[in-house]
């Protein structure tokens, strides 16, 4: 597998593009808003800069890997040679349902059809197509090129061959793949969810404040980054959606969303993307201070 689609180019799918052309692969990144396209490039450039002041890269590494990549806003033609296609579209159902039907409507046979989803059921994904053996999750942590995990999820019908080409191409990207099966919320997100639920639980039943929570797991728990300024990062909407994904998958109430999170989504305090969530990022994410709704 030479080529390489990413569909989407928002956070996880510039840095999916980026992990791609940097191992030597021939990547086309795909979105409908070809201001996203612009913003992707300029973070990978960013971001690759940075490698460089680190001395994990080169410059002339990075020229290399930059002429890998090209984009485009023509879904059929992203897609027309590409040997596998990972998809790291807006967690929704609806939205991912329709574009693997798309997908598989204009990739060549062989072609793998990968998921970035971090929740959604990659046999339900897979039932869109006409090769739901050739149909795998691709779990990345953000930030991609940071992060070693890939949590790689087989559906249903996903065929050994496909697991194991896909295992082995994460390792090619330096990544350590990991597998499991498709269950709701899978491992990363089964586990890593309830905790920052139960965390927003506890602040919303005013056991402790914001930074009280984030210390205590920080210093007592060795946590790199408090559940709540976690839950920011990762989008306190994507955070409800995989939740909601978890309750109606398994039908157990300890997954039910703590109204306190249902209600910040609702007033569109969404955390980093929206500057303000637990915390205050209007001035700048090493600035931020605690919301004042928190306070």
């Amino acid at each position: 597998m030479k080529n390489i689609t990413v569909i989407g180019a928002g956070t996880m799918g510039n840095g999916i593009a980026h992990v791609f052309a940097q191992s030597g692969f021939n990547v086309h990144l795909f979105d409908i808003r070809e201001a996203a396209l612009e913003r992707a490039l300029s973070t990978i450039t960013k971001n690759m800069d940075r490698q460089i002041s680190k001395e994990k890269l080169t410059e002339s590494q990075k020229s290399a890997a930059l002429a890998q990549l090209e984009t485009g806003t023509d879904l059929k033609n992203a897609v027309a040679k590409a040997d596998l296609v990972v998809e790291a579209a807006t967690e929704n159902t609806a939205v991912k349902f329709q574009l693997f039907k798309d997908i598989d409507a204009h990739a060549p046979a062989h072609c793998i059809l990968a998921s970035n989803t971090s929740s959604i059921s990659i046999t339900k994904i897979a039932a869109q197509t006409a090769r739901p053996d050739k149909v795998i999750g691709m779990h990345f942590m953000n930030p991609v090129p940071v992060m070693r995990l890939v949590e790689i999820i087989r559906g249903y019908s996903t065929s050994n061959e496909v697991c194991n080409a896909v295992i082995e191409m994460s390792k090619a990207l330096g990544k350590t793949p990991v597998a499991c099966n498709d269950y709701p919320g899978f491992v990363a997100n089964r586990i890593l969810m309830p905790m920052i639920n139960e965390a927003i639980i506890s602040l919303h039943e005013g056991v402790a404040d914001v930074q009280a929570i984030d210390s205590i797991m920080k210093l007592g728990m060795a946590h790199p980054m408090g559940p709540l300024q976690l839950a920011d990062f990762i989008g306190l909407d994507v955070c409800l959606s995989i939740l909601n994904v978890l309750y109606d998958g398994l039908g157990n109430p300890k997954y039910a969303p703590c109204p306190l999170l249902v209600n910040m989504v609702t007033a569109g305090k969404l955390g980093v993307k929206s500057k303000e969530g637990f915390y205050d990022y209007s001035v700048g994410i090493k600035e931020a201070t605690v919301s004042s709704q928190f306070k």
